[in-house]
């Protein structure tokens, strides 16, 4: 029963050094180092769990009348904001560790092309599903964004897929159907949050490892 529970213990301690090593092994191929690695890392983690306010619009909630008698028993609408914000994990961070990509590793062009594949394929592939948010397929995006760095910049493939992994998936997802989403009337509308934090930063790192 002891060894049981220590193989137990073991095992998702296993998943997680082996998630952190092909981390940090990822990012290395893109010229960090192993503790700059681990910081973009923890970073992105934590900043998952952090929005930031970009602005705010008021939502109407019509409520159902009382009784048979509307015009008698009125009650007016529900009024309450909506704000949208940035993640920092799957937003924030992503964009500046591209945009560090790009003026040191990922040529323009091809980095462009790549991004724009993505882009579109993430935006067929997205769904709006309401009370969850954006859901995407986790494999197909990183296969796409690997593929076309290793033919649009086979010397750079690793900085240039992951920089149409996390951009694509989040031009391609979240901002593309930035209307869909505001029209669920959800309190608060995460851009690289929720249902596509997954699909910025794994993706993105899967990406460059396939690559």
């Amino acid at each position: 029963m002891l060894g049981l529970l220590l193989l137990l213990l073991f095992i998702p301690l296993l998943i997680v050094s082996t998630f952190f090593n092909l981390a940090i092994f990822s990012f290395a191929r893109m010229g960090l180092s192993p503790a700059g690695a681990m910081l973009l890392l923890t970073a992105s983690i934590i900043g998952g769990f952090i929005n930031i306010p970009l602005s705010s619009r008021r939502i109407y909630e019509q409520q159902t009348p009382l009784g048979h008698f509307p015009f008698i028993f009125y009650r007016p609408p529900r009024v309450s904001y909506q704000v949208l914000c940035l993640n920092v994990g799957g937003g924030v961070i992503p964009i500046l560790f591209s945009l560090y990509l790009l003026s040191t590793r990922a040529p323009l062009v091809p980095t462009l092309i790549a991004t724009a594949i993505v882009a579109f394929a993430a935006k067929r592939l997205a769904r709006v599903v309401p009370g969850v948010g954006i859901t995407i397929p986790t494999l197909i995006p990183p296969i796409i964004a690997a593929l076309t760095a290793m033919v649009v910049a086979p010397d750079n493939a690793p900085a240039v897929a992951y920089i149409a992994g996390a951009m694509g998936i989040l031009i391609g997802a979240d901002i593309l159907n930035l209307g869909a989403i505001r029209k669920l009337q959800s309190q608060v509308v995460s851009i690289g949050g929720a249902g596509v934090f997954d699909g910025i930063f794994l993706v993105a790192l899967v990406a460059s490892l396939l690559s």
